[in-house]
């Protein structure tokens, strides 16, 4: 076994000391041709291709391949390795197969797809499907030019029957740093199925914590821009993620895949900016979970519940705005005639029939400007008549006044005048009252008050900007070939159907996690809320079981608060990656809480190949009063509050709430208690979420009583109290 692992490796590293002598001998060749910036249209294209060759090679340089799959198509008399890399080129004198073929390459899908057996294996070409034989399937770690591992995860000859997960564990117990990394080299094989699915679909993916669902999205942008090269471009795509720190922390994956221009956004602050609207961001941390907390002078804590986001993030609101704004038109056209001077008369009959029939295709404001401008060209061929100059001058006067006097008889076509009106948080309204009575109470009254006092909150922004889209004429640079939607059980319904007026083919990838829907005061609690605004024929629905985050013990542990505390039945299914059973400390076996902390701290942080470590705190203040306590002992200990845009790594404390979609070597959550964690679905929903950041330790310390949904289950994958040594 040893002699045979031994021959693989010499194998390898001839091939790739072969690949990367090629690699030179190309890039010096294209550095040494001077580039082209004269005029010339063929020269420039030359150039072009010359310099997107150049880019291809540079980023090959370092690690030219990660796999190879021999395969043997059928009617054909041999097996041909194919390496495959993150970047395809091929020798300068191309042949049937290139030197190494980009991962995103038809063929390229067997190593991702074949799952071992003896049964043929297929991929679909331009040309049809093609059928073979997979023959040997290897897994490579190159960094540098090294060639630092080589692991045959199927060999035919050896008689293997499948594909193993040695290669996929190995890669899996690597610690992380402060960015989020591809996986192009671990693709699975039910991922690569929503990775390659076609582009005029909306996707939805529901996956457990730790499946790869924002990774495969952001894998699935770089494939389509590959697939249909023609079709789409970088700067017409865009993710909507949930915070910008989480943006950042995502911000290395495409460019790693070669991926550049791809929008990055929040959806609050791409809103707010296409209504002109000044917003800070801050709204969202304000108003999380389906609570907010306040403290009292007594330290007591009150809980309410606003329920006005989901009811405004509705299709029954979008639809009764839909109304709203037909009523509008009904409306507008003020009901006299228009007379510039006396003696000189449009009737309003001939005013309505420019606006109801000749400018029916536009939209309102479209509409309004064009009859206005119609009417001052009528008045102008009116004033030709005019007897004299002075009869002139005056009736231009006259004219002037009175055309303003007759523009401000129509409706303000204005988002935030409308929905003001539609809430009375204006002087006047043209709804109709018993339409408005439709708006639950409370929702009327709390949107009324914020309006009056000039707040506009997070959950104003998708009806603000839907009625613009009906108001005006959507520029075409604005629409988008394809939509990212991390995080999307906090999206509401009205916000992806006001998505779809922006995307061209329903070109969606909406992916999130229903179990880690804390903020049950938007967003949705299934996903027939989303699949019910697509057409059957426009939409696919995944499901990702497969944790790959966290070890056995973690994930296990997770799946108990998901089958106890959320009662899902969507549980995770971890790979084969054991590690130290979860802890769980109660408070005073150290000098305190606060001590404790310090201790589990300093054993963590001690661990040289840990690079990242957190305290999990249940509330912002929380986590602000413990950041003060111990920063003088590390004073790197960053303390996440929202507010910031970037993610640094290294040793954290935030709120848990904050903590969603990123991962951390070790995870040590505070206050892990009843009183912290009450027996609710949406609790236990943001105790999941804490647990399932760990990748490799999980600590957790209480007082008194662990919550509810930890009462059983954990004898297997838990231990009590300290480690030794520690």
């Amino acid at each position: 076994m040893a002699d045979s692992f031994q021959s693989a490796y010499q194998e390898e590293e001839r091939k790739l000391n072969e690949t990367i002598a090629e690699i030179d001998r190309q890039l010096d060749r294209l550095t040494s041709i001077p580039v082209y910036t004269g005029h010339d249209f063929t020269e420039q294209v030359l150039e072009a291709g010359r310099e997107e060759r150049r880019q291809a090679l540079f980023k090959s340089q370092a690690e030219p391949y990660f796999g190879r799959l021999d395969f043997q198509e059928s009617g054909k008399d041999a097996q041909t390795p194919l390496y495959i890399g993150k970047v395809g080129f091929d020798r300068e004198t191309a042949g049937e197969h290139p030197m190494v073929m980009d991962w995103r390459a038809p063929a390229a899908s067997l190593f991702y797809s074949f799952t071992g057996g003896e049964d043929l294996a297929s991929y679909e070409a331009p040309e049809g499907l093609v059928e073979g034989r997979v023959y040997l399937k290897r897994n490579m770690v190159i960094r540098k030019q090294i060639l630092e591992r080589v692991s045959d995860t199927y060999n035919r000859d050896s008689g293997g029957p499948a594909v193993t997960d040695e290669f996929l564990v190995y890669r899996l117990g690597e610690n992380k740093d402060n960015k989020l990394r591809d996986i192009v080299s671990t693709i699975q094989a039910e991922q690569d199925k929503i990775i390659r699915a076609a582009k005029n679909t909306a996707l939805i993916i529901q996956g457990v914590a730790g499946s790869g669902k924002t990774t495969v999205a952001l894998h699935r942008l770089a494939f389509l821009l590959y697939q249909y090269k023609e079709q789409v471009t970088a700067d017409k795509m865009i993710i909507f993620a949930p915070n910008r720190m989480f943006l950042d922390y995502i911000s290395n994956v495409l460019p790693e895949l070669g991926v550049g221009d791809i929008q990055q956004r929040t959806f609050e602050d791409w809103a707010a900016e296409q209504l002109d609207l000044p917003w800070n961001g801050e709204d969202t941390g304000k108003t999380f979970a389906y609570w907010f907390e306040t403290e009292t002078g007594q330290g007591t804590r009150e809980w309410s519940n606003n329920d006005s986001g989901r009811y405004k993030g509705s299709i029954t609101f979008m639809d009764l705005i839909t109304r709203c704004m037909e009523q509008l038109e009904d409306a507008s056209l003020p009901e006299l005639d228009f007379t510039p001077w006396d003696g000189a008369v449009l009737l309003k009959e001939q005013i309505q029939e420019w606006f109801q029939v000749e400018y029916k295709p536009y939209p309102l404001a479209k509409r309004k400007e064009r009859v206005l401008a119609r009417i001052h060209r009528w008045v102008e061929m009116e004033l030709k008549k005019s007897p004299s100059q002075a009869v002139l001058k005056e009736r231009k006067k006259k004219a002037s006044q009175r055309e303003k006097a007759y523009a401000n008889k129509w409706p303000k076509f204005d988002p935030l005048t409308l929905y003001k009106q539609l809430f009375g948080a204006s002087k006047s309204s043209i709804w109709p009252e018993a339409w408005l009575k439709e708006i639950p109470q409370e929702t009327m009254a709390v949107t009324r008050k914020n309006l009056k006092a000039g707040l506009i909150k997070e959950e104003d922004l998708t009806p603000l900007l839907y009625i613009q889209t009906m108001l005006h004429e959507m520029d075409g640079n604005l629409r988008f070939d394809h939509v990212v939607i991390d995080e999307a059980q906090d999206f509401s319904p009205f916000q992806i159907a006001l998505l779809d007026r922006y995307v061209r083919g329903h070109s969606f990838t909406i992916l999130g996690d229903l179990s880690q829907g804390i903020h049950a005061y938007k967003g949705v609690h299934a996903w027939d809320e989303l699949s019910s605004l697509f057409e059957e024929e426009h939409q696919a629905y995944f499901a990702l079981t497969t944790s790959y985050r966290s070890t056995m013990e973690i994930i296990e542990f997770g799946n108990v608060i998901l089958d106890q505390g959320v009662r899902s039945d969507l549980l995770a299914v971890p790979v084969f990656r054991s590690g130290d059973d979860v802890r769980l400390i109660p408070y005073g076996q150290g000098a305190g809480r606060e001590e404790d902390l310090r201790r589990a701290l300093r054993h963590l942080s001690s661990k040289g190949s840990y690079r990242t470590v957190s305290i999990l705190t249940r509330t912002l203040r929380e986590a602000a009063e413990l950041h003060e306590m111990l920063a003088g002992e590390w004073p790197e200990l960053n303390l996440i509050d929202g507010g910031k845009g970037t993610y640094q790594g290294g040793l954290s404390i935030l709120p848990v709430y904050l903590s969603k979609g990123l991962e951390f070597d070790a995870v040590i959550a505070a206050d892990v208690d009843a009183y912290h964690y009450a027996d609710k679905i949406w609790d236990a929903k943001l105790l999941y979420v804490g647990c399932t950041r760990a990748l490799h330790e999980l600590w957790l310390f209480y007082e008194d009583q662990l919550p509810a949904c930890l009462h059983s289950g954990l004898d297997d994958i838990t231990e009590t109290g300290w480690p030794e040594g520690s």
